[in-house]
């Protein structure tokens, strides 16, 4: 290694001494012509020791040596700092020992220097690679900086599969860096994990490889080194470092090929001339480092497929549980993932600059959509808490309240006609066998019959048409309450009402299928929702998904429930997300209680919430401009279809109220 000496002009006159290239100068050297990679001696004369710049760096960059007496020095200053002196008559044999000695000082606080630069790069790497979760940025970034670290033109790196019992069954192709190729696509693919190639002998072995010429390797060794990319694109790989990429549990992850150390960082290597000017073998030391960035970089890789397996355990247990209660209430199969597009594509939409008013400069992050993702996907988690019955609830009575409203009107009709058979019993003992008065008794019979079945037939038409969830006009709830005030004998003698209190109720509601219990009942799904995913130890990044379904049948002007709270207590995220569960519940077709609405109707009736104050009218605005809903893609369309083939379709749904 050759050390910069930096004499003044009005020195000695230096013998030769080996690795040392003299720097005259007329001034004294500053803070910026030392240090680094050069180790730096600086003989300091009369001239230089009265100059008081950098005194301090300097010192601390370059070892020092004071020509003449160094008594005759300030009694501050760099003088204090050297580590030797020359006499002025000293001869050329002492002036070569001192500055050799001096040499080496200066190499040893080059060394301490570049080992703190390295220990201080490898410190805020392994910072940068334990804060990245995503694998494949976090897999670049090993490889961007390893190559920063050796200086590697290029570099690729492999990551070790393996199967079920965690025995390693192949090596994968992850990730290829090239400073003088940088456009070259990149396509993943496995390699054998066996000794025939350099990283399969490394990821086997768990011994580094250091490679001067891959061209040139003994032929006793089993590896040898693929050229198809070499011949491909028109690329010389020389020189190669393969190093094992090992956790603290001594399990190899991955293996790590850095190619091409080049002296200058950021010379290309297009020719060969720049080839044989800039590529030099990687050493020993670089091994060292670079290995302990690997291990680093191991354990990262280890926490990064951790993280995505646990993201992938969630998501199960997301998809498992939209499934759940899609399976209570199979009608709106598919709406969970609706929602979710919907809100999603409204986010996309902000995020390109689409949104208006306050929500201009309204941007989302890739953490902010997750978290966003998960509230639209749980937003009706709540309903598992929803009695099944009211929760599937198509008409105002229930399924058992109708049959057993069906039987007694049958059981009437039943009563009818034995009564008329009675009345013509006792008409033929009155009438004594005339053949006439019979017949005209029977026509009269018939007659009466007809007229009390069709009273009947009627009561139970407007029965059904008003069990129907339709607005209920007055003079039906007249004919109802009519109904329900005529009486029945049942077959043990007693009196009954036709309608059942209960049933008369029911079917007295005014609007929608629900009476009040009922629909408090199901209104209460949002409370039940934030407080079963309250339950759930969130991780930071995910901490706001109970608040963003809590306010999802919340209104601006708090007329929404289950709080009743107003505009300052709903966020962005829930604000956009009952635009969306509105919009869905108004067009989905799959629902038997009621038609699908069109779109531009649909888009109406959300126009006129927002200018009630009940929506927001910005997030309106971008919804309709974006038209979001064409963002719901086939594959949602496709799912929703499916999962309501695979389901069973109940004869009742519910009405979900907004």
């Amino acid at each position: 290694m050759t050390v910069h000496v930096f004499v003044p002009f009005d020195a000695p006159t230096l013998p030769p001494i080996a690795g040392a290239v003299v720097l005259s100068q007329s001034r004294r050297p500053t803070s910026h012509d030392v240090g680094g990679d050069a180790p730096s001696v600086i003989l300091l004369s009369p001239t230089w020791l009265t100059a008081r710049t950098d005194d301090e760096l300097l010192a601390q960059r370059a070892a020092l040596v004071v020509i003449g007496d160094p008594a005759l020095a300030p009694a501050d200053g760099l003088a204090t700092r050297a580590i030797g002196w020359i006499p002025p008559d000293a001869a050329p044999a002492l002036i070569a020992a001192v500055v050799r000695g001096a040499m080496r000082h200066a190499q040893a606080i080059a060394a301490a220097q570049r080992r703190h630069i390295e220990l201080t790069e490898l410190t805020n790497i392994s910072a940068a690679l334990s804060t990245e979760r995503d694998i494949q940025r976090l897999l670049a970034q090993i490889l961007e900086q390893a190559r920063r670290l050796s200086r590697a033109d290029a570099g690729s790196l492999y990551l070790v599969e393996r199967g079920a019992d965690r025995a390693p069954v192949a090596l994968r192709f992850a990730l290829a860096q090239n400073h003088t190729l940088p456009d070259l696509p990149f396509r993943a693919s496995t390699v054998p994990l066996n000794a025939s190639s350099l990283a399969g002998y490394v990821a086997t072995s768990g011994e580094p490889l250091l490679i001067d010429d891959v061209y040139r390797l003994d032929e006793a060794v089993p590896y040898r080194f693929n050229r198809s990319f070499d011949d491909a694109v028109g690329y010389r790989t020389r020189s190669m470092l393969v190093l094992p990429m090992r956790t603290h549990r001594d399990e190899i992850v991955g293996v790590l090929q850095l190619i091409n150390r080049k002296r200058d960082a950021n010379a290309p290597l297009p020719d060969a001339i720049a080839m044989s000017a800039q590529v030099i073998p990687f050493d020993d030391a670089i091994a060292s480092l670079v290995g302990a960035m690997t291990s680093q970089a191991a354990v990262a890789i280890e926490n990064g497929k951790l993280y995505e397996d646990i993201a992938r355990l969630f998501d199960g247990f997301v998809t498992a549980s939209v499934h759940a209660i899609e399976q209570r209430d199979p009608t709106t199969a598919g709406h969970s993932s609706r929602v979710t597009a919907y809100t999603l594509g409204l986010a996309d939409a902000l995020n390109r600059g689409h949104g208006t008013g306050p929500y201009a400069s309204t941007r989302f992050s890739a953490r902010d959509l997750r978290e966003l993702r998960y509230a639209c996907l749980l937003h009706d988690f709540g309903k598992v808490a929803v009695r099944e019955a009211v929760l599937q609830k198509e008409k105002k009575l229930y399924p058992a309240d109708l049959i057993a409203i069906r039987h007694r009107f049958s059981y009437l009709l039943q009563a009818i006609d034995l009564d008329i058979e009675r009345q013509r019993n006792a008409a033929l003992r009155q009438a004594g066998g005339e053949a006439g008065a019979i017949a005209a008794h029977d026509r009269q019979l018939n007659a009466e019959r007809e007229r009390r079945r069709e009273a009947v037939g009627a009561m139970l038409a407007t029965v059904l048409a008003a069990n129907e969830p339709r607005v209920l006009a007055d003079d039906v709830a007249a004919d109802l309450a009519s109904i329900a005030a005529q009486t029945y004998v049942d077959p043990e003698g007693d009196e009954r009402p036709l309608l059942e209190p209960h049933e008369l109720a029911l079917l007295s509601i005014r609007r929608g299928s629900l009476d009040t219990s009922e629909r408090l009942e199901i209104e209460s799904h949002a409370q039940y929702s934030y407080e079963f995913l309250q339950r759930i130890p969130w991780t930071p990044e995910l901490r706001d998904v109970p608040g963003i379904v809590w306010g999802h049948h919340e209104k601006l002007n708090g007329r929404g429930y289950p709080r009743g709270v107003g505009a300052e207590e709903l966020g962005v995220q829930t604000r956009m997300m009952t635009i969306a569960d509105i919009f869905d519940a108004l067009v989905a077709a799959d629902r038997p209680y009621k038609r699908a609405i069109p779109i531009e109707r649909a888009l109406d009736i959300l126009r006129e919430e927002a200018a009630e104050g009940a929506l927001d009218a910005d997030l309106l605005e971008t919804f309709i401009r974006a038209q979001v809903w064409v963002t719901v893609s086939d594959e949602v369309r496709t799912r929703t279809r499916e999962a309501q083939a695979a389901t069973p379709r109940p004869s009742t749904a519910v009405e979900v109220p907004h």
